[in-house]
C-alpha cells in the first residue's frame, strides 16, 4: 500500500470512489473536489494497492466555520486555524487494510508541519463512531450543516 499525493490523472478513479462512497447526498462536481486540492496537494492523498486507486482524502488549511458541501475553495486562506478533512472514502479494495488510520497519521502531521493546532471534519452517513474512535470530539458550530446530508455532526480532533 501507497499513499501519495494527488495526481491529475488520479481524478477519474476519485470520482468513482465518490460516487460508490457517497448514497445521502449528491456527490460534487470534480471541479469543486479540484479546488481542495489546488488550494493543498500536500494534504490531499491517494491511496494506491497494487497500482490501483483504493482511496482518496482532501483536506486543506481553513478558517473559522466549516465550508458548505459543493463549495469551490479559493487558492489562498489567510491565517488558517485548522486542518479541514473534506472528504477520506475507500473502496472495498481498502477495506481492512488500515489505510483510514495511516492516511489520518500523515494529516496530523501535515497539520502540525503548518502549527495548525486541530482537525476539523463533517462527520456524514453515520461515521461519528469511527471519527471519535481516532480521537476526534463534537464540537459546536454555528453553521447550518444541512448542505451535508441528514444528522451530520461538525468535529475536531485537537493536536
Amino acid at each position: 500500500m501507497q499513499i501519495r499525493s494527488i495526481q491529475a490523472s488520479d481524478w477519474e478513479a476519485i470520482m468513482t470512489i465518490q460516487s460508490d462512497t457517497y448514497h445521502a447526498f449528491e456527490p460534487e462536481p470534480l471541479e469543486v473536489m479540484q479546488s481542495k486540492w489546488l488550494l493543498s496537494p500536500g494534504s490531499c492523498l491517494v491511496v494506491e494497492v497494487n497500482g490501483h486507486i483504493v482511496g482518496y482524502c482532501l483536506a486543506h488549511p481553513w478558517k473559522g466555520e466549516p465550508p458548505s458541501l459543493n463549495q469551490s475553495i479559493p487558492v489562498s486562506i489567510p491565517a488558517a486555524d485548522t486542518l479541514y478533512l473534506h472528504d477520506m472514502a475507500f473502496a472495498n479494495a481498502a477495506r481492512g487494510l488500515g489505510a483510514g488510520k495511516m492516511v489520518l497519521a500523515c494529516l496530523v502531521e501535515y497539520a502540525r508541519s503548518l502549527s495548525l493546532p486541530n482537525l476539523s471534519l463533517v462527520a456524514v452517513q453515520g461515521a461519528n463512531d469511527y471519527w471519535e474512535k481516532q480521537g476526534f470530539k463534537h464540537a459546536d458550530t454555528t453553521k447550518c450543516l444541512g448542505t451535508y446530508c441528514d444528522n451530520p455532526s461538525y468535529m475536531r480532533l485537537v493536536l
